[in-house]
């Protein structure tokens, strides 16, 4: 099993790379919550630092900015996507929404709703979109777990995106890779990520 998702893995990235170096890529921004935001994190174990420094190493002529708001929910993220685009110059989103409203519970009908309002704002700028995935945790119940985890995918589907399901793979749930709060990774979780 290990083997089959390190192949899959190498697969996906390289199609990821295809895919970005067909297009002009610049500017990439992360947009999402505390995950991606660097909470908890000296600014140069940010994950937008790590990732910019790790694209130049690859050859891409890159800039990452962050744009991730700790204890954003999707509805959050919806009424701002507006704004942002207008106050940066982005040519691919990296999208990671959803986790705090898991932690509150929120209808995942809603979620789906407003990430996929989120998805036709960025695409109508003729904006590229890398979209993260999150799980829900068993304790919200099977039902509620089954409709939420499905969210991404279905997204990914319909609107054509590159997708991974989980950004937290291979983090979550490992003490030495999360802050004390067992939930935010520390800088050696965002190097993974």
């Amino acid at each position: 099993m290990k083997k089959f998702f390190l192949i899959f893995l190498f697969v996906f990235i390289i199609s990821c790379e295809k895919k970005i170096k067909k297009i002009k890529i610049e500017n990439i921004l992360l947009f999402g919550d505390s995950l991606m935001s660097g909470y908890g994190l000296q600014d140069q174990d940010q994950l937008s630092i790590i990732l910019e420094n790790q694209l130049i190493k690859k050859g891409f002529n890159v800039s990452v900015k962050n744009s991730s708001i700790s204890g954003n929910t999707s509805l959050d993220g919806l009424n701002r996507i507006n704004n942002t685009l207008s106050e940066n110059n982005v040519d691919l989103i990296i999208l990671c929404l959803g986790a705090n409203d898991m932690l509150k519970k929120i209808d995942p009908d809603i979620t789906k709703e407003n990430l996929e309002k989120i998805i036709e704002i960025i695409q109508n700028r003729q904006i590229k979109i890398i979209l993260f995935g999150m799980v829900s945790t068993p304790s919200n119940g099977i039902k509620y777990k089954k409709k939420f985890d499905n969210i991404f995918l279905d997204l990914s589907k319909k609107y054509d995106l590159l997708f991974s399901p989980f950004l937290l793979d291979g983090v979550a749930l490992i003490p030495e890779l999360n802050q004390s709060d067992g939930f935010h990774p520390n800088k050696k979780g965002i190097k993974i990520i």
